[in-house]
């Protein structure tokens, strides 16, 4: 990120050359205070965001906050939004100014082209959010981080004011894969209005809600962009944690990659020491919607990662790490860092030695 981060070195090939898929501040951290009881209203509210069927908080409220042993089932903020809620939104006219959606889909060129498919049909109202447009485009690395100003420019063209509630989606197979990176993008340059459509167009489309060939054209509005360092980690921090172990590292890429025993879209794989893998998959149903949050909490203690301490999440290229940061976030961790060189910087610049790879220990 040419602004925000310092240059990233190497000669990896920019996204035009790669073989696969990779892949806004967030409300001033305050200290967990004595965990507070939760208020039931007497009737459900008029206005809802549901992550699953049990859990519902007010579009306007804030739910009490938990402690972090225990992370009730409570949402902190608009983090996922039901394909029922945003269908009655669309019907409703209230696509515009205080609500934009962004379709963030993007594929392998020689597999799809998320373009084109977004014309030929979209969920009304919505903008195409182009990955490789709102990038750092100087970085040999895939899908930085743009600058400030570049961030601030591009999501003011598609309408989103800093009071503008966006929703991402994808269009990708598994339900959701793009969509999180593009939600984590918006809450590191401050936005805390940003939701992802659970389930993503897969499941729009197949629970029957509308569907356009319509472009449209929104009102470009102005966007004050500010670069939140807490959700984000650089190679030098990342190269420093080896020794200091100041915080936990998240790995959401598929086991064999993790552990070096397959390539990583043509590099040798492997991981950061001490690093923990959690498929990003994990958090997801069969039908590509996020599992509940119980179930989250268990995967997380499965692994002996602890969400009441500092976490990090990497991957291949910074995409798919944002599902452990979204996954936190429904938890009530709203404070995970994404390493955004990932593995295609920490491979090009990190000693042999903290590349730690089950192939290479075998064959030596």
């Amino acid at each position: 990120m040419a602004a925000a981060r310092a240059g990233g070195g190497g000669g990896k090939p920019g996204p035009s050359q790669r073989a696969g898929p990779g892949r806004c501040r967030p409300p001033p951290h305050r200290p967990l205070g004595p965990r507070l009881p939760v208020r039931v209203p007497p009737s459900p509210p008029p206005f809802c965001v549901c992550v699953c069927a049990a859990v519902c908080v007010p579009a306007g409220g804030a739910p009490s906050r938990p402690q972090p042993s225990e992370m009730a089932p409570q949402v902190l903020g608009r983090a996922l939004v039901t394909a029922k809620w945003l269908s009655e939104a669309v019907r409703a006219g209230r696509v515009g100014a205080n609500l934009r959606i962004l379709d963030a889909s993007w594929y392998p060129p020689q597999e799809r082209n998320a373009r084109q498919e977004f014309k030929e049909g979209h969920i009304p109202g919505a903008s195409f959010f182009d990955i490789e447009e709102c990038r750092d485009q100087s970085s040999p690395y895939d899908f930085m981080l743009p600058s400030e100003s570049h961030f601030a420019d591009y999501v003011g063209r598609l309408g989103v004011s800093n009071d503008t509630h966006v929703v991402v989606y994808d269009g990708d197979k598994l339900g959701t894969f793009y969509a999180p990176r593009a939600w984590w993008m918006f809450r590191a340059f401050g936005h805390k209005e940003v939701s992802v459509l659970n389930g993503g167009f897969k499941n729009w489309v197949k629970e029957g809600h509308p569907v356009t060939a319509e472009v449209s054209q929104p009102t470009p509005a102005v966007f004050k962009a500010r670069l939140n360092p807490i959700l984000l980690k650089t190679f030098e921090e990342m190269i420093q944690n080896v020794g200091s172990l100041r915080f936990q590292v998240v790995d959401s890429r598929p086991e064999g990659r993790f552990r070096g025993t397959e390539l990583d879209q043509g590099l040798e794989s492997g991981h950061i020491p001490g690093a923990v893998n959690i498929p990003f998959h994990s958090f997801l149903t069969e039908t590509g919607h996020e599992k509940s949050i119980e179930e989250i909490q268990q995967i997380f203690r499965e692994k002996n990662v602890d969400l009441s301490k500092p976490l990090t999440a990497t991957c291949r290229k910074g995409v798919t790490a944002c599902h452990i940061a979204l996954a936190a976030y429904l938890c009530g961790k709203r404070d995970v860092a994404v390493y955004d060189g990932s593995w295609s910087e920490w491979f090009h610049r990190a000693p042999p030695r903290y590349k730690v790879s089950e192939l290479k220990r075998n064959k030596a």
